[in-house]
């Protein structure tokens, strides 16, 4: 996701410079729907359910008020709580996933957590807030923008839902999908382009340091 947001945005107005302002509310609350309550999983197929045991990523669309959007499901071999060490490390963000140059947490209050995303490529930066929340009892992660402070992203939701394997000790099944608006001037195609590369680099890295962690 954060390389093709980048290449996206320099392709289409590479002569813009981003300047989120936080001390700014950003421009709207939210024109994207969210991803309410304790969103639900897919049914998956038994070809789907083969490609997943045999260590492949599976794609999903499925319907929301207002259109559809995509899901990525992979197969990880750690438990619950080591996906979840590493999905809500925030500051060690910029060690773990590609473009990520600054990633800290700004406020913490119950369940939300707040934090400061800085993504840079292409000689192009791009500052963006998110507002998440966590409801481990129930095993997920919801999140909007920050809509309190000025990004550089028009909107963003998403969820990540993590679940112990139905058959295999010790493994875990991750869900995850994000609905990314840039700006105005960047083509539609564009915008679908970045969430589908979104879906396989956010699994991909979250496999990859949950099973380096899981030991």
């Amino acid at each position: 996701m954060f390389r093709a947001l980048a290449l996206a945005i320099s392709l289409t107005l590479a002569t813009t410079a981003m300047a989120a302002d936080p001390n700014k509310p950003h421009a709207h609350q939210g024109i994207v729907s969210p991803y309410g309550e304790n969103p639900g999983i897919p049914e998956l197929t038994e070809d789907e359910l083969a490609k997943l045991d045999e260590g492949g990523l599976v794609k999903k669309q499925f319907r929301m008020e207002g259109g559809g959007r995509g899901m990525a499901i992979q197969d990880i071999h750690a438990t619950p709580s080591v996906i979840w060490s590493r999905i809500l490390d925030y500051d060690k963000y910029p060690e773990m996933v590609e473009e990520v140059t600054t990633c800290e947490t700004y406020e913490k209050s119950g369940d939300k957590i707040k934090t400061r995303f800085v993504l840079s490529a292409f000689f192009m930066t791009i500052d963006y807030y998110i507002e998440h929340t966590y409801k481990p009892d129930d095993g997920y992660l919801t999140w909007t923008l920050d809509y309190t402070r000025e990004s550089d992203l028009d909107d963003s939701v998403g969820y990540w839902r993590v679940a112990p394997h139905p058959t295999k000790e010790g493994w875990s099944r991750l869900y995850y999908s994000v609905d990314v608006r840039v700006s105005g001037w960047v083509p539609k195609a564009i915008e679908t382009m970045i969430v589908k590369k979104g879906l396989v680099k956010a699994t991909e890295w979250v496999k990859r340091e949950s099973e380096a962690n899981a030991g």
